[in-house]
């Protein structure tokens, strides 16, 4: 069963095993019930037990769900997901000309001045999603940005006061990256569901799933793409969520429908005068969307370390990562970070960055039943030192982004790592 389950996207893995089912999708059933009982008409005659009990519920049963809820909406005016052969004409021109890009980029809200008693530590409570319980029958732990800050704030790491609140992606923001007809796209409810994994969300009016799922997700792309503007002034900045990089400009999945990393770097080229830039990217997953954004764009520079036996399977965008670090299943913290070690040193003679994305996934943490490696705690810890000290000692300004995480305890870990830095005064969350 493993080897077929590792070629699923990451909220299937937990629930496609034989021998016991995810206490997330159990959590829910009573939910699950009352909303397929509303909807069975469009399912196929089958009783409700066998969408909990069957090991293959999301994969197979799901595909179902979809089609035939795409093709009972076939006469509605509710917006169809695209075919292929619109998402490629629209590719061309995605987010418009040149001219009209910038344009929309100096238009923008997201850049605005903050008050220097704050600090450079970005969050907003619209960022977690709470649905009814249908988050929870993602292995994503939605609530995981919130209580990042919980623990800074407790233990007196930051105050309250000082973390910034962004603004949310306007369709002006994000048609800066992202085509017409895939955000038109996210106006229907199934093809949101496909991208965050969560079947049921197809059968929910998209004007909740606007509010309920994407508005968080568009509120967290405006944090990703201030944390830049503050790396510059500040030298660092972290998002305390984003890193969606599974999403490209004309497709989401794995959990991402926004492609926050490609739009915080375009936002950087016109605003803050930048022409180099530095992706590195140690979630346990390939970075494939902004790998496919960046293809030919030699301004940016991908360092991806990643596990090649999990999802997403991307070879074409593997083409173009500049140094592809593979880090296989049951790799230790030891290994790890000494492969990690070798990988900035060989990036610091291949680039000069003006300015470092730094996707931070914890699904590398041991235990991580999607990540599949075996990196203690301590081991983030030491590897989020390692990539700031690696931008301090360079002067180059640095954003880090949470990225993904599937354990209840990766929001303690995060905290743990940023107040280490803090406490090394690598970084200062003490307001001046």
């Amino acid at each position: 069963m493993f080897l077929a389950t590792h070629f699923l996207p990451p909220s299937l893995h937990l629930i496609s095993s034989s021998s016991s089912r995810s206490p997330r999708c159990l959590s829910s059933r009573p939910l699950l019930t009352a909303l397929l009982q509303l909807v069975r008409p469009l399912f196929l005659p089958i009783p409700l037990d066998a969408f909990f009990d069957s090991p293959t519920f999301f994969s197979t049963v799901s595909g179902s769900i979809l089609l035939r809820l795409s093709s009972s909406m076939s006469t509605s005016p509710t917006p169809t997901a695209p075919t292929s052969s619109s998402s490629s004409s629209s590719s061309s021109s995605s987010g418009g000309s040149d001219a009209l890009c910038r344009t929309r980029i100096l238009s923008s809200k997201l850049y605005f001045d903050v008050p220097p008693n704050k600090v450079p530590l970005i969050y907003s409570p619209a960022y977690d999603i709470a649905f009814l319980g249908i988050e929870k029958l993602h292995p994503f732990d939605s609530s995981k940005w919130g209580r990042i800050c919980h623990f800074l704030i407790s233990e007196g790491i930051v105050e309250k006061k000082w973390i910034i609140e962004p603004l949310e992606a306007s369709k002006d923001d994000l048609l800066v990256v992202h085509s017409e007809s895939y955000l038109n796209s996210l106006k229907w409810s199934g093809k949101v569901a496909m991208i965050v994994e969560v079947p049921p969300v197809a059968l929910i009016p998209n004007c909740l799933v606007q509010q309920k799922v994407l508005h968080p997700f568009r509120k967290q792309v405006g944090g990703t793409i201030l944390a830049a503007k503050l790396a510059k002034e500040r030298g660092w900045a972290i998002n305390v969520g984003g890193g969606f990089h599974h999403c490209s400009a004309e497709k989401g999945g794995g959990f991402c429908a926004y492609a926050d990393i490609s739009l915080c770097i375009h936002f950087a080229y016109i605003r803050l005068n930048i022409s180099r830039v530095m992706i590195i990217d140690l979630d346990a997953h390939q970075g494939n969307g902004h790998e496919t954004d960046f293809a030919n764009d030699r301004r940016v520079y991908i360092l991806d370390m990643f596990n090649p036996q999990i999802y997403p399977h991307d070879y074409e965008a593997r083409r173009y990562i500049h140094q592809k670090v593979e880090v296989k299943i049951g790799t230790t913290t030891e290994v790890y970070l000494k492969k990690l070690d070798e990988a900035l040193e060989v990036a610091a003679h291949a680039f000069d960055p003006e300015l470092i994305i730094y996707n931070a996934g914890t699904d590398i943490l041991e235990g991580d039943p999607l990540g599949l490696l075996k990196i203690s705690p301590s081991g983030v810890a030491s590897r989020d030192e390692k990539v700031f000290l690696f931008a301090r000692e360079r002067n180059i300004p640095i954003v880090m982004l949470t990225s993904g995480g599937y354990m209840k305890s990766s929001a303690r870990v995060i905290a743990d790592s940023i107040a280490n830095l803090s406490k090394k005064h690598i970084i200062e969350t003490v307001s001046s």
